[in-house]
């Protein structure tokens, strides 16, 4: 997937590394050896995956359209109607509103935050940032709290976060970064469970009595110092994943029969799209997919229109409709989300401009209540009409529908008491 710059000189995949493991991504035996596991939650969402829209998506060309207000603010695209009662969408995003009894819509979600980088880690963690401390991506705390399985990672990124996912939670809870996106039919070559160059099994398995008479060689010593039998125990997972049929099939979408695939378009997004669903399938908590290109100061409407929606409405849509087709809908919630809405007013280049005052979000599957628009921005799409949504209410959301406690305290590695969410109380509306 092509790394996109956003107008602040950004690159979307560099910004907040967290030094070199989580910033280049894990090794597979690094990433096992620093995992550890949480308590599996009772409620309907049991997994879920992030869709991340990179640049800021215009919520006034997308899902929440103003046909009635100015000529300066309405834009070139008309409203369609969707199969959910009532709910109308941009004219470009047909596929999705054949399928919009599957997701929940947000609009008047409200926030301060005009600035890439900050917005991003707000909408990624549900926490408004401070310079003090880093909060943890929603994956790196679904990381913890759900347990996985044994052979797969519980958090995937596709190809990679680009961020530090983890926080005050530290590197253990981290993505599984692929380090590569998906082409149609073919297995993705994962960094770390691969074999290339020649390598065979029988060679991973020559280097691993080699290491079993190393530990032999040195007795009790290797049991009795934590770091290097925790080291030993990590890295026979890897291993083990390496080895592993189950683990190797997880990544390759070739497996998928014709009538999932033909769901999804060709392109890498869609084909991550397709992947997340085989991965949540094969037991994998969270998976993060993304697509960039969303910070439209100019040109904004054929941006939108021959490439960037038409690519989002591929991949959404063949992402729920296979997730309903696999059985998996009803447990795995879907959160779609960029770092903010554009201007409602149309530049003098065509464009839209930062606007975190109003966007959108998307919530689905997990039991969330799909085909409704819960929210709305004025005549106008300047703001929310009444009450804002804040980034902090969509992640106390999220988490209802993943079972997770939401004020539940973690602490930081100083022993400071730390909420999951500092603010926020969940849309009543979408869950119990």
């Amino acid at each position: 997937m092509s790394t996109h710059i956003t107008c602040d000189g950004v690159a979307r995949r560099d910004f907040l590394r967290v030094g070199a493991l989580t910033g280049v991504g894990l090794s597979l035996s690094d990433y096992f050896a620093l995992s550890s596991q949480g308590a599996v939650s009772e409620t309907k969402g049991k997994a879920a995956i992030f869709v991340r829209l990179g640049g800021g998506p215009s919520h006034m060309d997308t899902f929440d359209l103003k046909p009635d207000a100015p000529e300066t603010h309405r834009g070139e695209f008309k409203p369609i109607k969707t199969n959910a009662d009532g709910v109308m969408i941009s004219e470009h995003l047909p596929k999705l509103a054949k399928c919009a009894d599957k997701f929940a819509i947000l609009r008047g979600v409200s926030h301060t935050l005009a600035a890439h980088e900050l917005g991003t880690r707000y909408m990624n963690t549900g926490n408004r940032p401070l310079p003090s401390l880093n909060y943890p991506h929603y994956g790196a705390v679904v990381a913890k709290e759900i347990r996985g399985t044994e052979y797969l990672p519980s958090f995937v990124a596709v190809p990679s976060l680009g961020e530090n996912a983890t926080g005050y939670l530290g590197v253990e809870y981290g993505p599984f970064e692929t380090g590569g996106s998906p082409q149609p039919g073919k297995a993705l070559e994962v960094r770390g469970l691969a074999l290339k160059n020649g390598v065979t099994i029988e060679d991973v398995d020559r280097r691993q009595n080699l290491v079993a008479r190393y530990d032999n060689a040195f007795g009790e010593f290797g049991k009795d110092d934590k770091l290097l039998a925790g080291m030993d125990q990590f890295g026979q997972k890897a291993y083990a994943m390496m080895r592993s049929s189950k683990a190797r099939d997880a990544f390759d979408t070739g497996k998928e029969s014709e009538s999932i695939t033909k769901l999804f378009g060709t392109d890498q997004f869609s084909q991550s799209c397709l992947l997340a669903t085989r991965l949540i399938e094969s037991g994998v908590r969270f998976t993060s997919v993304s697509l960039g290109g969303w910070d439209t100061h100019s040109d904004n409407f054929n941006t939108l229109k021959n490439k960037n929606l038409p690519t989002l409405d591929a991949g959404l849509s063949g992402l729920f409709a296979a997730l309903a087709a696999k059985g998996l809908l009803e447990t795995t919630c879907v959160f779609v989300t960029g770092e903010f809405g554009r201007t409602p007013k149309v530049n003098a280049r065509g464009g839209r401009d930062h606007y975190p005052r109003a966007m959108f979000c998307l919530l689905g599957g997990g039991g969330i209540q799909g085909g409704q628009v819960v929210g709305e921005s004025d005549a106008k799409g300047e703001g929310p009409k009444d009450k804002a949504i804040t980034p902090d209410d969509v992640a106390a959301t999220f988490y209802r529908a993943l079972g997770i406690d939401s004020r539940k305290e973690y602490q930081t590695r100083t022993g400071r008491p730390i909420m999951i969410v500092r603010n926020g109380t969940p849309l009543k509306e979408l869950v119990a």
